[in-house]
């Protein structure tokens, strides 16, 4: 898979190719499959990180495809694709509800972060 920093991601999307607009804090793809399916990753502390290396790219964690019929789960990883193992519809639930804490328990620290900022500068 190559990449492309672009500023805004395109309406259509090659497959094998990772769109990655670091003003909108986004990437997105096809699925590794080939199914077809357009695979959006937000970027940010409780969603996926980016590495860029000067030569290739990498996100982390894995990709897991859970609300499409593949069910696909890779890992993007200095522009390759390395396929992971499929994971138990229970895995899935876990994982989903993990992502959704991470999320929620950043946006409070965010939200409190931003709140202080007002206080200290009388906002």
């Amino acid at each position: 898979m190559r990449h492309k920093f672009v500023e805004f991601i395109p309406s259509e999307i090659e497959q094998d190719v990772l769109y990655i607009s670091i003003e909108y804090d986004i990437a997105k793809h096809k699925c590794a499959c080939g199914c077809g399916a357009d695979i959006v990753t937000s970027l940010s502390p409780a969603r996926w990180k980016l590495t860029y290396d000067g030569e290739t790219v990498s996100l982390f964690p894995s990709i897991g495809n859970w609300n499409h019929p593949c069910k696909s789960h890779y890992f993007i990883t200095n522009d390759k694709v390395i396929w992971a193992g499929r994971v138990s519809k229970t895995a899935m639930q876990e994982v989903i509800k993990h992502d959704q804490e991470s999320l929620k328990t950043h946006m409070e620290k965010s939200n409190s972060l931003l709140d202080r900022i007002k206080r200290l500068f009388k906002f």
